[in-house]
């Protein structure tokens, strides 16, 4: 069987994520719908070059889509926002340029917990449903959680889920449908926001 071209099948994806959604009162949307993230980056989109397993999560040649949903992930240092890099849980991520900026696939493998573009939505495409917690997507990363660490910034971390206080470690955050996460380092969240999936949720 032939298999369909990287730009055929970058397009299909493009296709299928991009749903209306946006952050309330932002006015341009990524490549997703969602307005991308504005700051620094956070840290590279350092996932291991090998695809190796990590945390019970594999690396597979396409997207598992048997249990698929979306959550967004904002981090704030010192009271700036920081960008979530495109690429997270991709080996071999190559980008499609799109009128409303860069999105990525990969041509080897994808983690079951991967981003696209810049726009810091998380997919959680697994083949099977679980509750995976944001320790797994940092652990996938190569990149540190703790209460007093995010990536390479350290302080205090706060944490708001869905608008309201967590009191647990980072790591323990659930990553469920629609979820809105925010990590402030060194200074709490600025007014937690919410986020307008659109009719059809991303």
């Amino acid at each position: 069987m032939r298999r369909p071209s990287r730009a055929a099948g970058l397009a299909a994806i493009i296709a299928a994520v991009a749903p209306a959604a946006a952050i309330a009162a932002s006015p341009k949307p990524g490549p997703e719908g969602i307005p991308l993230e504005h700051g620094r980056l956070l840290a590279p989109a350092s996932t291991t070059p090998h695809g190796t397993e990590v945390d019970g999560i594999l690396c597979q040649a396409s997207e598992q889509v048997a249990y698929h949903i979306h959550v967004h992930l904002q981090v704030y240092v010192k009271g700036k926002p920081r960008v979530l890099p495109a690429a997270i849980g991709m080996v071999g991520p190559v980008a499609q340029q799109t009128a409303a900026g860069p999105f990525y696939a990969a041509t080897k493998c994808y983690y079951w917990l991967h981003t696209h573009t810049t726009d810091g939505v998380i997919h959680i495409e697994s083949p099977t449903a679980r509750i995976y917690t944001l320790g797994n997507f940092f652990d996938e990363w190569g990149q540190a959680l703790t209460g007093h660490r995010v990536a390479g910034a350290n302080g205090k971390v706060t944490a708001i889920v869905n608008g309201k206080r967590w009191k647990r470690s980072p790591r323990a955050i659930p990553l469920k449908k629609h979820s809105v996460i925010e990590l402030a380092v060194g200074r709490p969240v600025p007014k937690p926001y919410r986020i307008n999936w659109g009719p059809s949720g991303l």
